[in-house]
C-alpha cells in the first residue's frame, strides 16, 4: 500500500513556475515508478509526465516537453514536477500516481492515486 500525498498547487500569471511535490508513505516507495497526470474541468484525466524507478529514465506528453521537469529523490519518498513556462491551458488539477514496475504512461496503469492540487494559471 501506498499513500500519495501533492503539494505546491496554486495561482500563477502566464509563463510563471511552480514546483509541485508528492510524498508518498511506506518504504517501498524505491520499487514504484511515479507519474503526474492531470484533469481539466469537463476533460478527462490525461498524462504528464513519468519517471523511472531509478529516476534515469522520463517520458513526458507533447504538450509539456522542454517546459515541465519530473524529479524523484529516493530517499525523501518524494516525487516532484517542476512546472516552467506556465500557460493557462495547464490550468487543472494535478494528481501523482504509482505503479509497481515500468513507467508507464496510461492512466488505468497505475496502481495509486494522490488527491489531487489545483494548478490555476491567470492570463
Amino acid at each position: 500500500q501506498v499513500q500519495l500525498v501533492e503539494s505546491g498547487g496554486g495561482l500563477v500569471q502566464t509563463g510563471g513556475s511552480l514546483r509541485l511535490s508528492c510524498a508518498a508513505s511506506g518504504r517501498t516507495f524505491s520499487s514504484y515508478a511515479m507519474g503526474w497526470f492531470r484533469q481539466a474541468p469537463g476533460k478527462e484525466r490525461a498524462f504528464v509526465a513519468a519517471i523511472s524507478v531509478s529516476g534515469g529514465s522520463t517520458v513526458y506528453a507533447d504538450s509539456v516537453k522542454g517546459r515541465f521537469t519530473i524529479s524523484r529523490d529516493n530517499a525523501k519518498n518524494t516525487v516532484y514536477l517542476q512546472m516552467n513556462s506556465l500557460k493557462p491551458e495547464d490550468t487543472a488539477v494535478y494528481y501523482c500516481a504509482a505503479i509497481r514496475g515500468p513507467l508507464r504512461t496510461q492512466v488505468r496503469a497505475y496502481d495509486y492515486w494522490g488527491q489531487g492540487t489545483q494548478v490555476t494559471v491567470s492570463s
